[in-house]
């Protein structure tokens, strides 16, 4: 029963730590510059002011469109408890208050899943973009983009940090949502 254990606690060790290794290689891919389009995935709002991972996230985006005038950006998320307006309308209102001019911002505000941001969100893309970037904080870029693989749409992401308060409970949640997917994956979703 100790091997067992042991053995099991090994097993465990080595899954975290390989999921581990494709975050850190999916956020250390090169970043192509003008993307035809962003997709910039929601995140907690508190009220109408967005956590900071949803800050960090639109910096990151108003960042590269700032230095990409021709890409358009489509943020993504629905209102949920606890939320006045909904995500997309704070990632919008944020990237206008960072000079992002607003005709270049297209609004997916129902969905409430990483899934739901991709499969809701596809529907926007300009139906002449090739190339698109998702951006979301550094943990999640991984499985966003494999969802977006599995919507057939052919992404890089684009990673904004996480916030240190949060690195510990991101990276955990991260890691069962991934094995949630993989799971989920497996028997035919």
């Amino acid at each position: 029963m100790k091997l067992f254990c042991v053995i099991s606690v090994i097993a465990v060790l080595g899954y975290f730590g390989f999921l581990h290794m494709e975050i850190q290689e999916s956020i250390r891919q090169q970043i192509p510059e003008n993307a035809d389009y962003l997709m910039i995935l929601g995140a907690r709002v508190k009220g109408s002011v967005p956590s900071l991972s949803l800050q960090y996230r639109i910096d990151k985006a108003a960042e590269y469109l700032s230095a990409n005038k021709h890409t358009v950006v489509i943020v993504s998320g629905g209102k949920g408890p606890g939320e006045d307006i909904s995500e997309a309308k704070a990632m919008q209102q944020g990237l206008i208050a960072q000079g992002i001019e607003e005709a270049r911002i297209m609004m997916e505000d129902k969905s409430t899943t990483t899934h739901e941001n991709i499969v809701f969100s596809k529907e926007l893309i300009p139906d002449t973009a090739t190339s698109g970037l998702i951006v979301s904080n550094d943990f999640h870029i991984y499985r966003a983009v494999e969802i977006a693989k599995k919507e057939g749409l052919d992404m890089k992401g684009l990673p904004a940090k996480t916030p240190k308060v949060s690195l510990l409970k991101s990276y955990t949640r991260e890691y069962l949502a991934i094995t949630k997917y993989y799971l989920t994956g497996l028997i035919g979703r």
